[in-house]
């Protein structure tokens, strides 16, 4: 039997013209968002899922996979040489827990080799022009700093007509250093391209724009988003609850009265 014959089903969700696949089995990857007959998300390729997918207890780099919880000091796994990247979410299994025709809820308990014992949910709810993502971590035990985020890879061309054009207005770029974390300093937002955290006070607003074709607007009430667009096939808006390597330089924690929650909606318009 092949791979593709093995893989586990995803989840299917509908609203409208637009349909979405979420796999469960593969890191709560949402593997498809079709808006009518577009796909806008980039497919797997030599070996890579792609989609989108979500990051937690982390989000980014984490220097040299280590991070300090007061005087703990606590080893990730060096999936990014010399880093730790992107959480561990993205290599798990996550639980269906609701499920109906246009949303859809999945758990995962945090286990090695993430140190604290925890619960995190995600939640997906599909309308037939919007997209809200919602995520949170929570404790009954100890508490520990943790991040959320989402790392869509959005196809740079549609398959017909001119790229894909960014468009963002941050208050500052976190400078990034040689080891591609951010060295402490915040400078004035560069040109392209980027593998950059910006920083948005007043919330993350990015739009994406494939002329005469579609539109879609990231939003979300937290203050940071990294992009990247050094790849030809695709580009990637990530609002998240921190910088990289934020577990170590803007700890947030999560507590058993406060767990970490944060949101993002991607809400679109079609031009053509």
């Amino acid at each position: 039997m092949s791979s593709e014959q093995n893989k586990h089903p995803g989840v299917l969700l509908s609203a409208g013209d637009v349909e979405l696949t979420v796999d469960p089995a593969d890191g709560c990857r949402i593997e498809s968002l079709r808006i009518g007959a577009t796909e806008v998300l980039r497919q797997p390729e030599n070996g890579k899922p792609f989609g989108c997918f979500p990051m937690v207890p982390w989000c980014g780099r984490t220097e040299n996979g280590i991070f300090r919880d007061g005087e703990k000091v606590h080893q990730l796994p060096v999936n990014s040489p010399p880093h730790a990247i992107h959480g561990t979410g993205r290599d798990t299994r996550w639980r269906t827990v609701h499920r109906d025709t246009a949303s859809a809820s999945f758990t995962y308990d945090l286990t090695s080799p993430w140190p604290y014992a925890g619960r995190v949910t995600h939640t997906l709810e599909l309308t037939p022009d919007t997209l809200t993502l919602t995520m949170g971590v929570e404790t009954y035990d100890n508490s520990f700093p943790a991040q959320v985020g989402w790392h869509p890879w959005f196809r740079r061309n549609l398959g017909s007509g001119a790229d894909v054009e960014l468009s963002f207005d941050a208050a500052w770029q976190e400078e990034r250093g040689d080891d591609h974390l951010p060295t402490g300093r915040r400078i004035d937002p560069l040109p392209s391209p980027w593998d950059d955290c910006f920083g948005m006070p007043d919330g993350v607003d990015v739009t994406l724009t494939w002329p005469q074709q579609l539109e879609i607007r990231v939003t979300s009430r937290e203050e940071w988003v990294v992009v990247y667009d050094e790849q030809a096939a695709a580009v990637c808006v990530e609002p998240q609850t921190g910088p990289p390597n934020g577990l170590n330089t803007l700890p947030r924690l999560v507590t058993p009265v406060d767990p970490l929650e944060a949101a993002a909606t991607w809400s679109w318009r079609r031009l053509g």
